[in-house]
């Protein structure tokens, strides 16, 4: 286990890699020993910090919880990040790529809270009593890492290499459509990029939201009403370049697009 001293120095390393848009090697390349507390501990620090200067938590998220995705990034277990308010970006308004290091975009079935989720004891029952609604979504990806060469402790540490999310307008009630079968095709510039099915998110997106909730109690922190949590990705991650427009189309879901310049 890293000292506090340590795990602090790590995650300045990482804040200012974000802000300065200039990767840095893997922590785990220095740190051998570096495991997921220590890992979302750094992470931690960093949430914290930006709380201090203002930022607001409004959701969470699972990263790495397909099978393509774990094999693509070379991990075995998913990750999992906070959703801040500034990350938040909209369909009508291009993203400029030049805020990020390495961009990719993840096509994802959104979770919208209305009531608080149990921490330790969390079951999938519970996961779908508390959601108002699934809401199709781009979850924005980005590693502070070089050519994102992590390891799972790596993009822990490094917020589940979150950038930004959007969803699209259109809300579906959880009775009212069968989460593990909504198909999705993710298009760029009218090409497919990506086609996959939700269940490829372990088997079941509300399994991976049980998961986190009862991952995060641990370290303090909890699922409530009014969050916003995507589970993962459906389909591999997709590089972003400038002039991408990217449309996520979900089956019984609706649409949701992202557009970079």
């Amino acid at each position: 286990m890293l000292s506090t001293q340590l795990r602090t120095e790590l995650a300045n390393q990482l804040d200012a890699a974000e802000r300065g848009r200039a990767p840095i090697g893997p922590l785990t390349a220095d740190h051998p020993d570096i495991d997921v507390v220590d890992a979302y501990e750094i992470q931690l620090i960093n949430i914290r910090r930006r709380l201090q200067d203002g930022a607001k938590v409004v959701g969470h998220k699972v990263g790495l919880s397909s099978l393509a995705m774990q094999q693509m990034m070379g991990v075995d277990e998913p990750d999992y990040g906070h959703l801040l308010a500034d990350m938040e970006v909209f369909e009508d308004q291009p993203v400029d790529t030049a805020r990020f290091c390495f961009p990719r975009v993840e096509v994802e079935v959104a979770f919208v809270l209305g009531a608080d989720l149990p921490g330790a004891g969390c079951t999938e029952q519970d996961v779908l009593d508390a959601t108002v609604a699934f809401a199709p979504s781009i979850e924005l990806i980005d590693s502070r890492i070089t050519d994102w060469k992590i390891t799972l402790p790596d993009t822990i540490a490094d917020n589940a290499s979150s950038a930004g999310f959007v969803l699209g307008k259109n809300r579906v009630r959880p009775a009212d459509i069968d989460i593990k079968t909504i198909d999705a095709v993710l298009t760029s510039n009218g090409e497919t990029k990506a086609e996959g099915r939700s269940d490829a998110v372990l088997g079941n997106p509300v399994t991976a939201v049980a998961w986190l909730a009862q991952k995060v109690e641990s370290f303090g922190v909890r699922l409530k009403a009014g969050d916003i949590v995507l589970p993962g990705s459906c389909t591999r991650a997709i590089d972003a370049h400038p002039g991408d427009h990217f449309r996520a189309e979900f089956s019984g879901l609706g649409t949701v697009s992202l557009q970079f310049k």
